[in-house]
C-alpha cells in the first residue's frame, strides 16, 4: 500500500509540475542598485546619441531595449522598458578647456560611467513615497562596469521626478520628436 500511495503522490507531483511549464514567472520586485547590465546593450536601438552636456563636462549615449522601443509619445513606455545611458568624460586641451572635433562636437575620451533605468510593475516598491517615479528604477555602474556601491539612488529619482507626465524620462518629446520626423 505504501508504493501505491507514494506513486500516486509522485504523479501528482509530475503533472502540477507539467501544469506550470507553460506559466509566465512574475516580476521579481526589484529596488535601486538591483538591476543587472545587459551585455548586449550596445546592439540595442539608441533612443539620443552624442548629447552634449558641456556642463558637466560629458557625451551621454542613450540605448533602449526592444520594449522601450514600443513606446509612445501618447502612452509613455511599456512595462519591461529599459535604458542604459553611458556617460563619456570629455577630453581637454593643455589649458582644461573642452576639446571639439571638427564637427563642433566635444570629443569623448574615458567611459566614466554607466546608468540604467528599468520599469516594471512592483519595482522599487521599498521606496519612500517621495520618492517614486511609477514602477522606475535605477542602477549605476563604473566606467569598468562594475556596481557602484556608492551610488546615490534618490539623485536619480530626484532628477527624474520632475518629468512624471512624461513617464520620469528625460529628453522624452525629443526622442518621440525624432522618432516621428524619421517616420516610424
Amino acid at each position: 500500500m505504501k508504493i501505491t500511495m507514494l506513486s500516486v503522490i509522485a504523479t501528482g507531483l509530475v503533472i502540477a509540475g507539467c501544469s506550470q511549464m507553460g506559466a509566465v514567472p512574475p516580476v521579481s520586485a526589484l529596488n535601486d542598485g538591483q538591476l543587472s547590465l545587459p551585455a548586449d546593450y550596445k546592439g540595442w536601438a539608441k533612443f539620443l546619441t552624442a548629447v552634449q552636456r558641456e556642463d558637466a563636462r560629458q557625451v551621454r549615449d542613450i540605448y533602449m531595449n526592444a520594449d522601450a522601443g514600443k513606446g509612445s509619445a501618447e502612452r509613455g513606455f511599456p512595462e519591461g522598458s529599459t535604458f542604459v545611458m553611458e556617460n563619456w568624460a570629455v577630453k581637454l586641451d593643455a589649458d582644461g578647456k573642452l576639446l571639439k572635433g571638427a564637427d563642433g562636437k566635444l570629443v569623448k575620451d574615458k567611459l566614466a560611467a554607466v546608468f540604467l533605468m528599468g520599469k516594471n510593475p512592483g519595482w522599487g516598491t521599498n521606496v519612500p513615497e517621495a520618492q517614486k517615479t511609477g514602477d522606475w528604477i535605477y542602477t549605476a555602474f563604473k566606467g569598468n562596469g562594475e556596481l557602484n556601491g556608492e551610488a546615490k539612488y534618490e539623485t536619480c529619482r530626484g532628477c527624474h521626478a520632475p518629468f512624471k507626465d512624461k513617464d520620469f524620462v528625460f529628453r522624452y518629446d525629443e526622442h518621440f520628436a525624432s522618432v516621428k520626423s524619421a517616420g516610424y
